[in-house]
């Protein structure tokens, strides 16, 4: 598969992936913190897996289909440290488990660190 710019993933652990099935909606611990749901486009899903999920190996990308979420999106700056004119977009209430459209094994490579997907 080929990415697109309407391409939008999600990372999770494969267990958070787990108890989201049979739910219509996922609401991720961060939300109450922060007010949105974390999403990145495939090409930039690295920087936050880095910065947070070293080294991990239980993740997954949820490969999101943007019509059929029913919260908005905004695309907005990420902390500090990423690319000056890189947006993220966030999502401003729960992931529709229907848009999932697909479920990847993100691995990182030998030294712990996360490159950009196939998708």
């Amino acid at each position: 598969m080929t990415s697109t710019q309407d391409d939008l993933v999600h990372i999770c652990t494969a267990g958070e992936w787990l108890s989201m099935r049979g739910q219509a909606d996922y609401t991720p611990d961060t939300f109450d913190a922060v007010g949105f749901v974390h999403l990145s486009t495939p090409e930039q899903v690295h920087l936050p897996a880095n910065r947070l999920f070293s080294g991990r190996t239980d993740l997954v990308l949820l490969r999101l289909d943007p019509a059929r979420l029913t919260a908005p999106v905004r695309w907005e700056p990420g902390v500090p440290t990423d690319p000056q004119s890189m947006l993220f977009p966030h999502l401003y209430g729960p992931l529709t488990i229907a848009a999932v459209v697909a479920v990847l094994d993100y691995r990182p490579g030998p030294d712990g660190t996360f490159g950009v997907p196939r998708i």
